[in-house]
């Protein structure tokens, strides 16, 4: 009896311990922009932007390539004109699955 409990503690254990390993797989990227809030108002044209990616591959800045450091962090300094602006930032896994975040800014 002591035997069959160990023996499916350890079960439970291994297949637990491979759930906790394969996660990164199973949940795709993730993405969070710490700055700039949405619909936030800028007295100049520089702007940073900046957050987080997960289990990611590549994240991208309106279609363009952006650099993430090995803690997922990312920043860029943009130059926007005046009115609106739509930043859109999608991280890819290495599977190709997509994540999208956006940030809608206004620069009077």
């Amino acid at each position: 009896m002591v035997l069959r409990i160990l023996t499916v503690i350890i079960l439970l254990l291994v297949v637990g311990y491979g759930v906790k390993e394969a996660w990164a797989l199973i949940a795709g990227p993730e993405l969070a922009i710490t700055s700039p809030r949405n619909g936030e108002r800028f007295d100049t044209a520089f702007i940073s932007i900046s957050g987080t990616a997960v289990h990611t591959k590549s994240v991208s800045l309106d279609g363009g390539p952006l650099l993430i450091d090995q803690k997922g962090r990312f920043s860029k300094t943009l130059v926007l004109p005046q009115g609106g602006a739509i930043l859109t930032l999608t991280a890819t896994d290495r599977f190709g699955r997509t994540t999208t975040a956006e940030r809608t800014i206004f620069v009077p």
